[in-house]
């Protein structure tokens, strides 16, 4: 196993990557700097949108552009980066963080607040009409979200609680019942962000704080555990052309200067190729 550089940057808080299948591309944002990345690896290029409010994720839509987790709600983006709200619910200190899309092509967007002050976000579910509900309240740092490959289980992280927890998901109707722990994060330092499912229905898991990614089965056991070159990996996902490479986005907020010294790869997105086979991503269907 090899880790590799995909993108070398500075991201203050890279997130959120999904592997765009129409475009080959990876999309990837800067939560601070406003920033969607679209990272080509075949030109190795990687193109950046400023949007005019903190992004906590990016997604594609099946009609073209982007549906974004701005911090006042979520909106849809044009190629040209125009904007339109398609929900709009702006609270003071609060934003958007981790997004995803079900199988079916509805949007999940999580909130929290800037000071991460208990129960201050929610867990949304998106319909591609733009009708929206809170499906979870009281939550801290709405994370990582992602579905089982048969779409019967959903995933889900409120970074705070150390735990990844299962909710039984009905794809026809989006609804998500029975929220219960699939597994207790511990034994290491760091907390769970963000996750992704592969093939086999293992979740895959970025450690915050703890260096590595780690693995646990459907059943909740940990059966993998990936050290990484920087201190601050914040989610991950499947992607290339059979979706065998996994690519971790990282950060670098919150650390001093010796900390960035002994890890100048903060920040920047890596890529473990061949690490296993992911589930395609899904595009937002408004």
């Amino acid at each position: 196993m090899s880790i590799d550089v995909a993108v070398r940057i500075q991201a203050e808080l890279g997130e959120g990557p999904t592997w765009d299948r129409a475009s080959s591309t990876l999309l990837w944002v800067d939560v601070l700097a406003g920033e969607v990345h679209r990272y080509a690896p075949a030109r190795d290029d990687d193109a950046v949108l400023v949007l005019p409010q903190h992004v906590g994720a990016a997604k594609p839509r099946a009609m073209g552009g982007l549906v974004a987790n701005l911090r006042d709600g979520i909106a849809l983006v044009d190629r040209d980066g125009a904007k339109t709200w398609l929900v709009y619910w702006a609270r003071d200190g609060v934003r958007g963080n981790d997004a995803a899309v079900d199988p079916a092509g509805r949007l999940w967007a999580g909130t929290m607040r800037y000071d991460t002050a208990p129960g201050g976000g929610w867990l949304a579910r998106v319909e591609p009409t733009g009708a929206a509900k809170v499906v979870l309240d009281d939550v801290t740092i709405s994370n990582g979200i992602g579905w089982s490959p048969d779409g019967t289980r959903m995933y889900y992280i409120d970074t705070p609680e150390q735990r990844i927890d299962v909710l039984d998901y009905d794809v026809d109707t989006g609804e998500a019942t029975g929220r219960r722990p699939l597994c207790a994060v511990e034994g290491t330092p760091g907390s769970p962000d963000g996750l992704t499912v592969d093939a086999d229905g293992c979740v895959w898991v970025a450690l915050w704080g703890g260096a590595a990614v780690r693995r646990y089965t459907p059943e909740g056991v940990l059966d993998r555990v990936i050290a990484l070159p920087v201190d601050q990996p914040t989610a991950c996902c499947f992607g290339g052309e059979d979706l065998t490479d996994l690519y971790v986005t990282s950060a670098r907020t919150g650390l001093d200067e010796a900390e960035l010294a002994a890890r100048p790869l903060s920040g920047s997105v890596l890529v473990l190729p061949g690490l296993g086979v992911g589930l395609p991503s899904t595009a937002f269907a408004g």
